[in-house]
């Protein structure tokens, strides 16, 4: 009979350094590396330019983008979009991963003055 290695002394195949990256946002309930970037990365996108000046965000966890605003008008104008720009991003990134938007006003956040 020939040789064979034991099932357990075989070591597992190498995987992606984004497999880890994801195991530890999700460890810390953030979304995804693919999801955080594509929603960061493609924002401007996402929202429009016009929006894209006075709202940026600043994180994703649970759940929840936290969105910070130039502006109080902006903050509202931001909350009654909530449901379109979370469909948008669903769509933007493929997940459902972003469920609410919560908006925080910055006014030294640099936006443009409209």
């Amino acid at each position: 009979m020939p040789w064979q290695p034991l099932p357990s002394s075989r070591e597992p195949e190498p995987s992606p350094v984004r497999d880890s990256v994801d195991r530890l946002l999700h460890s810390w309930g953030s979304a995804s590396s693919a999801a955080t970037g594509s929603v960061f990365a493609d924002w401007d996108t996402i929202v429009g330019p016009h929006l894209s000046g006075h709202a940026q965000p600043r994180s994703l966890r649970n759940g929840v983008l936290v969105v910070t605003v130039s502006d109080p008008a902006w903050a509202t104008q931001l909350r009654f979009l909530e449901g379109e720009l979370v469909a948008r991003i669903g769509q933007s990134t493929g997940s459902d991963e972003v469920r609410s938007i919560q908006v925080r006003v910055r006014p030294d956040q640099g936006g443009n003055q409209a």
